[in-house]
């Protein structure tokens, strides 16, 4: 499902090694350490322990900086981690007044765990998931006014994006409340809206900084080469006013004259109610379409047909009427969207037109993870208005990580009222610890859940726009959040003296010993698959989730699992020993209890009439005799690293395999290739909007032909019969006839925290998404079910289909550019503004964006922004960048040398 940045080479070498073994610095295994203060023994007398003032005044006056010296391996990284890769980053702090203290210490995240450090006056040590100390050494003699010490330490692998420094560091002293260092905390870039920190130093050195080793090709996108890239679409001129996103299946521009809509419209029901279209209506509404009897005629009917998809319809445009004609009410509702495609925002002309659409997949789908940062209500609430507006159906919502559990569960109130939230309490009796730069404050807005009243306003909203809620509380693995709050409770209940409560519903073995690292660093995140009490636990926790749905009227159908990245956990338990004795004849080893676990649960979940999802990891271990007869299956396996033949062989199974390649439907990923973009690199290192319409998911092997790896290398995809020496399959291409349920966009949220990053990732790629979901391409090549082996030397995507693939993205970004954007400034979507393209030339500045109908403006040195309209004389340093439709944000600026 999801990889952190730096698991990368733990995946693809199958190597999951502990990540607090081998060195002086990582010595911290479990919560306990947390509390324990470094309290050494030949540090002067004139230093005094800290009390409260002093951390607090510790946390306003330190200067922290973050500086990455480079990505370039030493012989001083450890070779048996991370494949031998390290990076190094220095530390400093300085002290802008005298500190002369002791017995304090610094909390920070740090995505790829501390291997080695440097420092005479501190050390480093690793405790768990991304969560790090700095304690005081023997060498540590206090701060003078102005003194800046380093610290220089090595992590696993790669920090190639400024976005992988995390913010919020906690000083506190034992007994003492902790702070956070005012100089880590983020910062709001007023023109971006996005967050940014201050803290770190901007990574410049193309080798040092840009690069993962000698053999990353990936080149750095500065304003020069994006404004060669953008010149093809910017040459291109054509009238798109009648174009739609997602492209209709069919449709043809009529004769005569545009409809005219100023003075609104008038709507016939005939067979149609308004609670089936209303939220479309709605939008309309916002778009400044009037409904009144004076208008325009509009004409709603339904129109059974069984050879038409659900959502299908019919939509006739004329200068004298508009009719809409739904095999359902879907068909009218999405209509009714197509309808607001048409129009061009401050127009009031929709030009005469005859679609005949229907969907390509049945499942189109975008998962939103909010249990590593919460998003709240009205962020899903406005997600919903734009995957209705553009044909998506599938809201799979995560709930549940090691970071948070964000739904409200009746009868289990320690979910949400410990593991909702992450601060600084090292027993994790009232909240978990600050991952992932949580920081202290409980009631920040990276904390928080769904009451059960927001949720089932959130399925009520979703049910209204014809969209499925599939919520996903990960486990086994993935779990740590739901294994603290029922260790709290069992806390609770053992010192009422209530054991039989204590245990009803306990996750982990307490006897287990076993040592274990998750692919996020975790010691302790995994359920304990050998205990009937965890079963209870998930059966009690789906029978709430089900009753909830069922309050109003949105059915649990379909429940996501997770079930991926479980890795080392129940070796040394007594539970797991003691079951595997018991079932010796169906469980050979601790190895298969993954694979018992998802086979029990998905049968438990079929048993209260839910059907089973999860990743694909979780799911090819399975025997499918013991699944049941309906499962979907997520296939996230890179297709750099032959994902498609994973993918095949679970579709094989006649399994309903949902397209999730996180090559390209990551939006957690980087836009650009740019140490300034948000996000993880671990499969792709940018992933934009063309990217993603360039996708052709019925064929995922094809892309070898004209995608690269991760470091932009060329690979070989392999989609022929291969079979090992025992004559068993060892990969195959699809049988027969089979096609995959659908396509499903990724936000994983592990850096986005606040709501405004979040849309910034998921738009506008979200849109190509959509085109990609519900409109296949007449450009995309056909699947070869005979097999094929696909690289840069074969030609099954050819110089013809290239040609029409290009003008149909050119179409699609002046389509963008010109009426979508606009609309989802008037939805109050925080997108993506493009960065712009710029070059000098004989003087002259020349600029351009990837969507054209932006404004761009620019800057000379020390002047004011001025708006491009034309090239135009420059002298000097210049800087440009984009406008939004409202003109109140602009795009990150870029330097043109």
């Amino acid at each position: 499902m999801k990889l952190s940045t730096v698991a990368l080479t733990l995946f693809s070498l199958s190597v999951l090694s502990a990540c607090s073994d081998n060195s002086q610095n990582e010595s911290m295994q479990n919560k306990t350490e947390l509390s324990d203060q470094v309290a050494p023994a030949n540090v002067p007398e004139t230093l005094q322990s800290a009390g409260q003032a002093d951390i607090d005044l510790l946390a306003a006056v330190l200067d922290v900086k973050y500086r990455l010296v480079t990505n370039e391996p030493s012989v001083k990284c450890d070779k048996d981690k991370a494949n031998g890769a390290c990076f190094e980053v220095e530390l400093s702090f300085t002290a802008k007044q005298d500190i002369k203290v002791k017995d304090w210490s610094i909390y920070f995240s740090q995505i790829s765990p501390v291997q080695s450090f440097e420092s005479d006056w501190a050390q480093v040590s690793h405790l768990n998931g991304d969560l790090h100390k700095i304690s005081l050494s023997e060498g540590f003699t206090g701060f003078m006014a102005g003194e800046t010490k380093t610290l220089l330490f090595r992590a696993n692998f790669w920090s190639l994006s400024e976005t992988d420094a995390l913010p919020n560091y906690i000083v506190t002293g034992d007994n003492l409340t902790a702070r956070v260092i005012a100089s880590t905390k983020p910062m709001i870039n007023p023109e971006t809206g996005l967050e940014v920190l201050p803290y770190v130093e901007p990574y410049t050195d193309e080798v040092k900084h840009f690069k993962r080793d000698a053999n990353d090709k990936t080149v750095w996108l500065t304003a020069e080469r994006l404004y060669e890239r953008n010149a093809a679409v910017n040459e291109h001129a054509q009238d798109i006013s009648s174009h739609i996103i997602p492209t209709p299946k069919q449709l043809v521009e009529t004769t005569g004259k545009p409809a005219d809509i100023s003075a609104g419209l008038s709507i016939n029901w005939e067979n149609v109610s308004q609670e089936e279209v209303a939220p479309a209506l709605e939008r309309l509404t916002s778009l400044g379409i009037n409904f009144n009897n004076n208008g325009l005629p509009i004409t709603f009917s339904k129109k059974r047909d069984g050879s038409k998809k659900p959502g299908s319809y019919l939509l006739s445009v004329t200068a004298t009427e508009i009719s809409i004609v739904g095999v359902d009410g879907n068909g009218v509702f999405n209509g009714l969207q197509s309808l607001a495609a048409l129009l061009t925002p401050g127009s009031a002309l929709l030009p005469a037109v005859t679609v005949e659409d229907e969907p390509h997949y049945e499942f189109r789908g975008i998962l939103v993870d909010v249990a590593r940062n919460f998003h709240d209500k009205a962020f899903i609430l406005k997600l919903l208005d734009q995957m209705a507006a553009y044909k998506m159906n599938k809201l799979h919502l995560h709930l549940g990580d090691d970071e948070g559990w964000r739904l409200e569960i009746p009868s289990l109130p320690e979910l949400t009222e410990i593991a909702s939230k992450r601060c600084f309490d090292p027993e994790e009796t009232t909240c978990l610890l600050p991952q992932l730069g949580a920081g202290v404050d409980p009631e920040s807005g990276v904390n928080g859940y769904y009451s059960v009243a927001d949720y089932q306003e959130i399925l009520v909203a979703a049910k209204q726009r014809y969209i499925q809620v599939i919520p996903s509380l990960d486990m086994p693995g993935h779990s740590r959040a739901a294994v603290t709050a029922m260790n709290a409770r069992y806390k609770k209940y053992m010192a009422l003296e209530q054991e039989d409560k204590a245990t009803e519903f306990l996750l982990h073995d307490q006897d287990d010993k076993t040592v274990y690292s998750s692919v996020q660093y975790y010691n302790d995140n995994t359920i304990n698959v050998c205990m009937e009490s965890s079963y209870k636990f998930i059966e009690q926790v789906m029978k709430d989730v089900k009753a909830i749905h069922a309050e109003v009227g949105h059915p649990l159908t379909r429940y996501h699992i997770g079930a991926d990245e479980t890795a080392g956990a129940w070796v040394d338990s007594p539970a797991c020993q003691s079951f595997l004795a018991e079932h010796k004849a169906e469980i050979a080893s601790s190895k298969e209890l993954g694979a018992y676990f998802v086979e029990r649960v998905s049968n438990m979940l079929a048993e209260l009439d839910i059907e089973a999802a999860a990743w694909i990891d979780g799911l090819e271990h399975t025997n499918p005799e013991n699944m049941p007869p309906v499962v979907q299956v997520n296939a996230w396996h890179p297709l750099a690293w032959q994902g498609h033949q994973s993918a095949h062989k679970l579709a094989n199974y006649n399994w309903q395999v949902v397209v999730s390649s996180p090559d390209v439907t990551y939006f957690d990923f980087p836009y650009e290739a740019d140490p300034k973009e948000h996000g993880y690199y671990w499969a792709a290192r940018q992933i934009n909007t063309r990217k993603m319409f360039n996708f052709m998911p019925d064929n995922l092997p094809v892309h070898a032909e004209f995608w690269l790896d991760r470091a932009d290398n060329q690979y070989e995809a392999d989609d022929t019969l291969q079979l090992d020496e025992q004559g068993k399959v060892k990969h195959a291409p699809l049988n027969k006839g089979l096609t995959f349920l659908g396509l499903q966009g990724q936000l994983w949220s592990e850096n986005a925290r606040t709501e405004n990053t979040a849309e910034y990732k998921l738009f506008p790629r979200f849109i190509a998404l959509a085109e990609r979901a519900w409109h296949q391409a007449d450009w995309a090549v056909p699947y070869n079910y005979d097999g094929f082996k696909y690289s840069k030397e074969t030609n099954a995507f050819t110089a013809e289909l290239r040609a029409q693939r290009d003008q149909a993205w050119f179409n699609f970004a002046h389509t963008l550019g010109t009426k979508e954007l606009a609309k989802l400034d008037i939805g109050g979507v925080h997108f993506r503004i493009p960065t712009v393209g710029a070059k000098v030339i004989d003087g002259q500045l020349h600029a351009n964006t990837a969507f054209p109908g932006l404004a761009i403006e620019y800057r000379e040195q020390g002047k004011p922004w001025l708006r491009y309209e034309q090239p135009v004389a420059v002298d000097g340093e210049v800087e440009v960048r984009s406008v939004n439709y409202l003109g109140d944000r602009f795009g990150r600026e870029l330097k043109v040398k």
